[in-house]
This record gives C-alpha cells, sequence and structure tokens, in this order.
C-alpha cells in the first residue's frame, strides 16, 4: 500500500532496518531476501522519480484552452514520483471574458480535491502548484518548474489527442482547424480556402514558364493548376516574368468573372513579392487579394511593404501547407519547362525540314531514339529506316546545321 500511494522512501527506510537487525542476528540468508526486496523498490523508485525526491506531497495543476474547451491535467507528487495523475475537458459556454481562467482552475481543483480527498488520508497537501490563475505558487525555474512543465505538456497533449480523436470521425473539422490556424499565422483577414502559388521555371532564360497550382480547403486542386509561356519578357528576369503572369492570370479571372483567391504565395523574396504588387495594382485586385513572398529559407515569410521577414514555427500546419504549395508549383513548373524545351529541341532539326512529316520523324525517332542520333547516324542508315530519297533530305540537312539551330 505505501508503494501505491508513492511512499516508497518510507519501504525503503523499514527494509534497510529490518536487513541490519537481521545481520546482526546472523541470520544472513534472510537479511540476503531483504536485501533483494530492497533492491527491487529502489530500482523502482529510481525509476518514477522525475524530480528531487525532496518535493512530497504536492499537487500539480495547468490548464489550456481553446474557444470551446479548457483541458486541465492534475498530477499529485510524493517524493518526488507522480503518484496520481488525471485529464479533464470542460466545454466552454460563453467567452474567455464572461469564463477567466482564475475561475475555471478554481472549479477544476475543487473537483479533482473531492475525487482524490479519499486517496489523501490525513496528510494534507502542503502546496499547490499551478500555470496560472489562483494565488497558489506559480514557479518559475527549478524542480518546481519542472513539474509545472510536465503538466503543461500533459495537458497540451490531451488537447492534441482529442482533436486527432475528433478529426478521424470528421476531416472537415481538421480543415477548418488548418485554415483557421494559417489564417492566425499568416495575419490574413479571412479563412485562405483558396490559394494561389507561383513559380517561375528557365535555364539561362530559355523557354522561360510559370506555374500556377491552386489548393481548395488545404488541399491541392489540380484541375485548376495552370501553366503560362513567358511572352513579353527577354532574357531570365524572374521579376518581369512574375508581374506578366500575374497580370494575365488575374485579369482572365476578373474578365470571366471568376471567384479570386484568398491568398497568393509567390516563391521568392520581397523582389518577386513587389513585382506581384506592382501587377495586383495594375489589374486592381490589391485590395482584394492578400500576398506573401516566400524566401529560399523557408521558414522566411515577407509581407507587402515590410521590410522584416515573419518567422513561423517550423513544426506548424501552416508551414507544412505552404511546403506543399512550393513544392508542387516547382515541380509542376520544371515538368512543364523540360517538356517544352524537349519539344523545341524536335522542332528545331526536324520539324523545318521541308518534305519531311510527322510519320517519318517517328519513324527517325522509334529507330535512333533521340534527336542527336538521328544527326549522327550515317546515311546507309538513315536511307534504310525513311528511304533513299527522304534519307538524303534528312542527312544533308543534319549535316549542314547544328542541332540547336532553327
Amino acid at each position: 500500500k505505501h508503494i501505491l500511494n508513492g511512499d516508497t522512501k518510507q519501504v525503503s527506510d523499514y527494509l534497510v532496518a529490518e536487513m541490519q537487525r537481521l545481520a546482526s542476528e546472523l541470520q544472513f540468508e534472510q537479511a540476503n531476501e531483504v536485501k533483494r526486496k530492497y533492491l527491487a523498490v529502489e530500482k523502482y523508485r529510481a525509476r518514477s522519480v522525475i524530480v528531487n525526491p525532496s518535493i512530497h506531497n504536492i499537487d500539480v495543476f495547468s490548464m489550456v484552452r481553446d474557444a470551446s474547451a479548457a483541458y486541465f491535467n492534475f498530477m499529485h507528487m510524493r517524493n518526488g514520483s507522480v503518484v496520481q495523475s488525471l485529464n479533464l475537458e470542460y466545454k466552454l459556454r460563453q467567452s474567455e471574458e464572461d469564463e477567466p481562467t482564475e475561475e475555471l482552475m478554481s472549479i477544476a481543483i475543487n473537483d479533482i480535491h473531492k475525487r482524490f480527498a479519499a486517496s489523501y488520508g490525513k496528510e494534507k497537501v502542503k502546496e499547490a502548484l499551478v500555470n496560472e490563475g489562483l494565488e497558489f505558487v506559480v514557479p518559475q525555474r527549478g524542480d518546481k518548474r519542472k513539474l509545472l512543465d510536465i503538466s503543461l505538456k500533459n495537458a497540451l497533449q490531451y488537447k492534441a489527442d482529442k482533436y486527432k480523436r475528433m478529426e478521424k470521425l470528421n476531416p472537415e473539422q481538421r480543415e477548418m482547424r488548418t485554415l483557421t490556424q494559417m489564417q492566425k499565422d499568416l495575419r490574413l483577414n479571412c479563412l485562405p480556402r483558396h490559394i494561389e502559388c507561383f513559380d517561375n521555371s528557365n535555364i539561362s532564360g530559355s523557354d522561360p514558364v510559370a506555374s500556377c497550382v491552386v489548393f481548395r480547403n488545404g488541399k491541392p486542386s489540380k484541375k485548376e493548376y495552370r501553366h503560362f509561356n513567358i511572352n513579353t519578357v527577354e532574357g531570365p528576369d524572374d521579376y518581369a516574368s512574375m508581374r506578366e503572369v500575374l497580370n494575365r492570370r488575374y485579369s482572365r479571372l476578373l474578365a470571366e468573372g471568376e471567384e479570386l483567391p484568398q491568398l497568393v504565395v509567390v516563391d521568392g523574396g520581397k523582389g518577386q513579392l513587389n513585382a506581384a504588387i506592382e501587377a495586383f495594382d495594375e489589374v486592381g485586385v490589391c485590395d482584394k487579394i492578400a500576398a506573401i513572398g516566400i524566401a529560399k529559407r523557408l521558414d522566411e515569410i515577407y509581407y507587402p511593404g515590410d521590410e522584416i521577414p515573419l518567422y513561423i514555427d517550423k513544426n506548424s500546419e501552416t508551414l507544412a501547407v505552404i511546403q506543399r504549395l512550393r513544392d508542387e508549383a516547382h515541380r509542376f513548373g520544371i515538368k512543364h519547362h523540360r517538356s517544352r524545351r524537349s519539344k523545341s529541341q524536335i522542332h528545331s532539326v526536324l520539324d523545318d525540314i521541308q518534305g519531311i512529316g510527322p510519320k517519318t520523324q517517328q519513324a527517325l525517332l522509334k529507330h535512333f531514339k533521340s534527336v542527336k542520333r538521328v544527326s549522327e547516324a550515317s546515311l546507309a542508315d538513315i536511307q534504310a529506316v525513311i528511304g533513299k530519297a527522304k534519307g538524303n533530305v534528312v542527312y544533308n540537312v543534319l549535316n549542314n546545321k547544328s542541332i540547336g539551330e532553327k
């Protein structure tokens, strides 16, 4: 009973005294059996003690809350060990002003003490530690602060577990929680149910393209993804490319009466973000769409007109959604860019040869596997695939014109 109540020190002291008594009476076998029990108790005690054993008969309370509930953790400590623990949830019906933290904590402490009153016996609790609220002890450092931190982690975990159980039954609830957290973290005026992310892709300015990916309620809406070929920008100018693409995108949405996103994310820092704001200003949507820029270091979020970036917790759901947005935009843009470059290379050599149609091109590529191998093939090999006349034409063109020319 003493062990179950956390009074292991009293048991150890008794066993030591009994061991010494038996040894003094030369009852060594019995003394050795008592020693075995003593070592077992000490082993258990060492594993169960989480703070200084001198911390005895103390209650620890902590609380976290959201808009709908308050979550409490209670621990009762004896000799540095937790001997009783309980998590509670209280549903809230009113605002924080109407149900202040101090009042909720007082109710919880009273309920918990009533529940465990019988187990305390004659020994009264000497001290109560709380994370906020009543005029009890609110430790700032040391072993007691460690105890409070453990209790607070327990309360937070209890709350998180409750969310997971609820979200498993209702996926829409998780979506709403994610969107609400994003609105808070990104300082938005409304829930970001519709987000669009843009990324530029080019290699040394060749075949510049941009991608737009769309997320609805925190998830990809792939049917709404769009590619853009850059039409008005010469050379590798990411800022001008971003300005062109956003201008085209939102001019079209306005013209067609389509819904505008609540948030636009541009892959880049202040420069790309400024280009996006210029495009919004040209189209007239600056007051209708929020925009942020994502620097190369993903935890840096830039806002229009703000020189200092916002840093978001790397473990947050907000950052996870932004990470996925940027990865999707990058993947989608690179795929289109590679496809366009490949088509451009094939077109530059084969499509411009007079008298060589699609079927002839397909026959050559099917046999030789690439345009480069066609250009390296002998006249006899080419003629063997497409005939003498067409073979002469292709061979002469390829051997007098480099693959990269048009």
